[in-house]
This record gives structure tokens, sequence and C-alpha cells, in this order.
């Protein structure tokens, strides 16, 4: 749109008032999108940071409490602090120095600090004469992280590939398999459960764990094997629900990704993963996990996955 106007001189002038075009506007569009997605991770990141110091300040203040009413003789008083963190462990400092006392994520229970922060938890600050102040650490989200698992036995295939049904070469003709270890009447997943059993501390030993051995069944197509994991009850969880999940594929990479149970039709189980039926579909959650060079790796990403505070409402389906 043009419009005519008159300078100071009197003279004719054009003025162009032309808006944004169509393609201006999504370029526009598609920056905000960008700049969005970049900017939620990091306010959650430091919404989180804010939380985990706001229960050092409070587990301090209880320290300095307890200490105090032991120098005057009062030896039996604690204090319980309210967690407001929604990550399992500290995501902001590593070692954590509380009062003197000093403890990394990889030290374990020692005289002076017991257990792990997590959601929704709480931190008991106590004294007895032998240690001096002791903190107790506890949380909702604790019973759903499984104890560390033997991560040296890493051939989970071989167990399927030793079944008698599958040396029988029945699965063969199939290119599309599923065997949910949460499917109650399968007649494949009871030779499965077999073997496992004869390991000793293995990732697919964990209580109330869900595994799933997904893909095609013909000759040459071990790269499109996959093996899902996850140490949540599908059962408790519940359909349409996301989870994280470690997966090997038949030719021996490793995945944490994420997926979303579901129900099968006339089914009265929740599988790991909504129903997959083309290796598109598989390839799409590998893409949006990541891969690791071992399975000790994965399983340490995939614990720093379940203590994010969006699986929250699936940590209190397990309680």
């Amino acid at each position: 749109v043009f419009v005519l106007f008159k300078d100071k001189a009197g003279i004719l002038m054009k003025q162009n008032k032309n808006g944004f075009t169509l393609m201006e506007m999504l370029i526009v569009i598609a920056i905000i999108a960008v700049l969005i997605a970049v900017a939620i991770p990091v306010f959650a990141s430091q919404l989180e940071k804010a939380r985990e110091a706001t229960d050092l300040a409070n587990v301090r203040s209880a320290y300095a409490q307890v200490s105090t009413e032991a120098l005057l003789g009062d030896s039996e008083t604690t204090v319980t602090v309210n967690l407001k963190q929604k990550q399992a462990d500290w995501q902001s400092v590593d070692p954590v120095n509380i009062g003197g006392i000093v403890h990394s994520k990889s030290q374990g229970d020692t005289e002076n600090w017991k257990g792990v922060a997590a959601p929704n938890g709480t931190c008991v600050v106590s004294y007895k004469e032998d240690y001096g102040i002791i903190l107790t650490w506890s949380g909702k989200a604790d019973p759903s992280t499984p104890k560390y698992p033997d991560t040296n036995v890493t051939n989970f295939f071989q167990l399927l590939y030793d079944t008698e049904f599958w040396k029988n070469g029945s699965i063969k003709t199939n290119t599309n398999f599923e065997f949910d270890s949460r499917c109650p009447d399968s007649q494949y997943v009871p030779s499965i459960t077999a073997a496992i059993e004869k390991l000793d501390n293995s990732l697919l030993q964990q209580p109330n764990c869900t595994w799933a051995y997904l893909g095609n069944g013909k000759d040459g197509q071990e790269a499109n094997r996959y093996l899902f994991w996850t140490s949540l009850d599908t059962d408790k969880v519940g359909p349409e629900k996301e989870i994280p999940v470690i997966i090997q594929t038949g030719d021996g990479k490793y995945y944490v990704s994420e997926t979303k149970t579901g129900k099968r039709n006339g089914k009265d189980y929740v599988t790991i993963s909504k129903s997959l039926t083309t290796q598109n579909q598989y390839k799409e959650i590998l893409n949006k996990g990541e891969q690791y060079s071992s399975l000790e790796k994965a399983y340490d990403a995939y614990l720093k996955a379940l203590g994010n505070y969006k699986y929250d409402s699936v940590h209190q389906s397990q309680s």
C-alpha cells in the first residue's frame, strides 16, 4: 500500500505501508518457538537449583538448631525438614557441604549421612554422641529407583536366542514380534523368564521392572530387534503414561529414551510401549533418546532421567 503525502516543501511524496509477508511471519514464529524450546529447560534447571538452595538453607538451619541443643545437654532433639526439590539427589552442587559434613553423590552412606534426597522427601537432623550430627534423607521416589545391577552381563538377546521357541524357528517368519513381561497369557514370556531367573543381579531381575523384546524375527535382522526395559511396574503406572526406558538393540547398541505405555485390545495388562508396527516407529523412539557406549553408562543416564520431576506421577503410582 502506498500513501501519498506532502513534505515541508509541498512536494508530493510516496510512503510504503507494506506489512509483514506470510513468510516473514512464519520465520518470526519459528524463531520464537526455538527460543521457547531453549528457554524452558534452562528455566526448569534454574528453578530446581533454587529449590535445592532452599532445601540446603533449611537443613543447615536445622543443623545449627540440633547442634545448639546438643551443646546445651539435649542430645534427643531432632528436626525434620520437608524437601522442596523435584529431582532425586543434587543437581546444583556436588559434593554437598552441610556444617562441615561433606558428601558426594558416589560416596553412599556414611556415619553422618544416610540415604538420598528425593522428591517429596525429608531430611531428619539428629545427634548421636559417638558420631555427632546425622543427616537422614528419604523420599517417595526411592522405591522406584532400582539397586545398581550387574552391568557386566550385557548380551540380553542371547537369553532370547537360547529359548526353545526361538531355536525351532517359529519366530523367523514374524516381522514384528512382541514379548512383554506383563502379558499374563503369553506362551513365550515364561521361557524367557526362566532364563532370566538363572542370572545373578541382572538388570532384568530388578524388582518391579518391566521388559519387552520387540522387532523383526527374520534372519539377518538383528539390528531391527529391541529390548525395552524400565524399573517401573507398568501395570501400576497405567496406560498412556510417558516413562523413561533403556533400549538395547540386537546389534549391541544402548539408548536411553522415552516411551508411552499402552494397552492391547482385549488384554488386561499395560505394555511398556504403545503398539509399534513399523521400523520407522522404533527409529523415532531411538532418535528422541541418546546413545551410550555401555550398559553401565546407559543405566546411570536412566537413573538421572528417572529423577526428573516430569515423572513424579509415575513415581507416586509405585508407592
